[in-house]
């Protein structure tokens, strides 16, 4: 999902859930309103906190999208069904529809 699709999808009256794989150091630098961080190498241990989200639209982000990437190919052995990776993550987010949006 490119951060345009995303940021539409986020203003319509059903948007999809928000996780973000990064580190605690980089989602403190910024972050999408109202995403759950889980790093990417604590996701097997955290997993149970995602179990209301089995079935949901979930996106899935980091800093350029190779972690979100690792992160859905998990998540579907882990039978979640609706994931979207955000396309070049939080960085293309910054240059594509929130210029505001610290880039690091």
């Amino acid at each position: 999902m490119t951060p345009t699709e995303l940021a539409e999808r986020l203003a319509s009256p059903n948007p999809p859930l928000l996780l973000d794989v990064r580190q605690p150091d980089e989602f403190a630098i910024v972050a999408l309103p109202g995403a759950k961080l889980i790093p990417l190498n604590e996701l097997p241990e955290r997993v149970g906190e995602l179990a209301g989200w089995r079935e949901q639209e979930m996106v899935v982000y980091c800093h350029h999208g190779m972690r979100s990437a690792h992160a859905i190919g998990w998540l579907r052995h882990q039978g979640f069904t609706n994931l979207h990776n955000l396309t070049g993550g939080i960085d293309r987010w910054s240059l594509e529809v929130d210029a505001n949006a610290p880039r690091y």
